[in-house]
């Protein structure tokens, strides 16, 4: 047998078929074949993961290429259509795309360059750092693939350093180890972020995800421009995206909690870098004793920020994550002062906008407040959305003007 990882061109691809019956939703345009929906034949799991397959019906019509693991529900993910391949120029090109759309898009090189099925290369992250990139291969065809995107990176970037955040929880569904690791150059310390004329630090090797969170550029853009002359709370603060973009564009204080000290020592230190370390504090804490104590105090602040963690990482998770929703929000309001603001959000991705927008107006109603939505947003556009995959479109940001 041919090597089923090679991606030369004109590579010969083992077949994996999809079962008789009525066709699954990848005929019609969907990025993900689920291994109920594929004939799982001897040779179809002899297959390592991360084989590149070439998928047909049960009849031996072409569907295309995918990256196949015969060990994970969803088995194939799909890279080409009907008769089209892929291989390492093809590789090179989804690359070169998905930086002209950044150049397009932002002035300056600090973006989330590529966004995995969203950019047409399932399972890969690329967040870029100036000169300094952070990689995550989230699945086994990309891990596999990664000589091939390290080439392609040199080729169109030239980066003095590529960090491997090959740490994700994703990693482990696939069979992959969690490491972390240089693909070139090496850890320097936390690396310099610019957004909207603010500075900002990453810890592209020991931070959480790979560092930075370019999702909410958007968010963090509006929820700034309300927040001159007013106190404010960023709960989650993290490295000080919203904290510091706050006190950048006027805030009266802001006070930014986390439960990570490293993080707020960078937010710390981006609030210093900007000139307004005398109107931030930032202080370790568990946010919702934090909130409860300030309730219990009656503390209040002119405009609250709660940008948690996912609290739904899978479905059997969903009915408790959706509680958790509903105290944050509860919480959250209750630190609100009158006639302020709550920005709020959810990254999980199994939470649905309409089921978040819920929950959060349940919990401003369990304080007998009102409420207004001023904006209802997703991602930055760094971060595509694949039409036919709603799971692409995982950030809701919601922010509420209450009474």
């Amino acid at each position: 047998m041919s090597d089923p990882t090679d991606l030369s061109p004109k590579a010969k691809r083992p077949v994996v078929r999809l079962k008789e019956g009525r066709p699954p939703r990848v005929v019609h345009g969907h990025p993900w074949v689920f291994s109920n929906e594929i004939v799982m034949s001897p040779d179809a799991k002899a297959l390592p993961p991360g084989a590149i397959v070439r998928i047909e019906r049960h009849n031996g019509g072409p569907v295309g290429v995918g990256m196949f693991n015969p060990h994970t529900l969803i088995a194939a993910r799909m890279l080409a259509r009907g008769h089209a391949d892929i291989d390492a120029d093809e590789v090179a090109q989804r690359i070169a795309r998905a930086l002209a759309v950044r150049e397009r898009l932002f002035q300056a090189p600090y973006y989330r360059l590529v966004h995995a099925e969203g950019d047409g290369l399932p399972g890969l992250v690329i967040d870029r750092y100036g000169d300094v990139l952070a990689v995550q291969a989230n699945t086994a065809g990309i891990d596999r693939m990664l000589p091939q995107l390290m080439a392609a990176l040199e080729q169109h970037l030239r980066p003095t350093a590529i960090a491997l955040r090959n740490d994700s929880p994703a990693r482990a569904l696939e069979g992959l180890v969690q490491e972390v690791g240089w693909a070139k150059g090496g850890d320097t310390g936390p690396v310099r972020v610019e957004e909207e004329g603010v500075v900002f630090f990453a810890d592209v090797s020991g931070g959480q995800k790979t560092g930075w969170f370019y999702d909410q550029r958007d968010n963090r853009s509006f929820v700034a421009s309300l927040a001159r002359g007013l106190t404010v709370l960023d709960a989650y603060a993290h490295t000080g995206g919203f904290a510091v973009r706050c006190a950048h564009a006027g805030a009266k204080s802001v006070l930014g909690i986390d439960r990570s000290e490293h993080a707020l020592e960078l937010a710390a230190r981006a609030a210093a870098e900007n000139g307004v370390g005398d109107r931030c504090e930032f202080r370790r804490a568990e946010v919702f004793a934090e909130l409860e104590a300030r309730q219990a105090a009656g503390t209040s602040f002119d405009l609250v920020i709660a940008d948690p963690p996912a609290f739904v990482k899978s479905k059997r998770d969903l009915e408790q994550g959706l509680r958790g929703y509903r105290k944050l929000a509860r919480l959250a309001a209750s630190a609100v002062a009158p006639n302020g603001f709550l920005a709020i959000a959810s990254c999980s991705h199994n939470v649905s906008a309409e089921d978040f927008q819920e929950q959060v107006a349940r919990g401003i109603a369990d304080t007998s407040r009102t409420a207004r939505i001023l904006r209802s947003a997703g991602a930055a556009p760094d971060h595509p959305v694949h039409p036919m995959l709603p799971e692409t479109a995982y950030l809701k940001m919601l922010v509420l003007s209450l009474d």
